[in-house]
């Protein structure tokens, strides 16, 4: 997969502009290429501990993509005090539809992509844009 260097900074800028809660996102782009991180508001009644993407965003973003915009690759969140791996929230509450997830903590993003079965690490390549 690749990953533009804007993105991973988005996500980063993200999760420390909504710190101590966590921030969360669409990921956008086409094929295996991430091309944008857009910033959605975190609906979650508890944001420091859970995540739950504005729904409005959701639409917007898949008629965007309907009308010849960015796909929809997959989303991303922040653990404001733990790593940047899937935890057993976010496990419990995968949809397992083979989306990508970022998750950033402690200054850094991982991806994964969401399988039928669990989340598997995704290598990444950073492109300046």
């Amino acid at each position: 997969m690749k990953i533009s260097k804007r993105t991973i900074d988005t996500i980063l800028a993200c999760a420390t502009s909504a710190h101590p809660h966590e921030c969360c996102g669409l990921l956008l782009g086409e094929g295996g290429r991430i091309t944008q991180a857009l910033p959605a508001a975190n609906v979650h009644p508890e944001p420091a501990r859970h995540f739950e993407i504005d729904p409005r965003a959701l639409i917007d973003a898949h008629k965007a993509a309907r009308a010849g915009g960015p796909q929809v690759i997959g989303y991303y969140h922040s653990h404001p005090n733990g790593d940047p791996r899937p935890s057993a929230t976010d496990r419990a509450a995968a949809a397992h539809d083979g989306m990508v997830w970022a998750i950033a903590a402690a200054g850094e993003v991982r991806f994964f992509r969401d399988g039928e079965e669990r989340f598997e690490a995704l290598s990444y390549i950073v492109q300046p844009r």
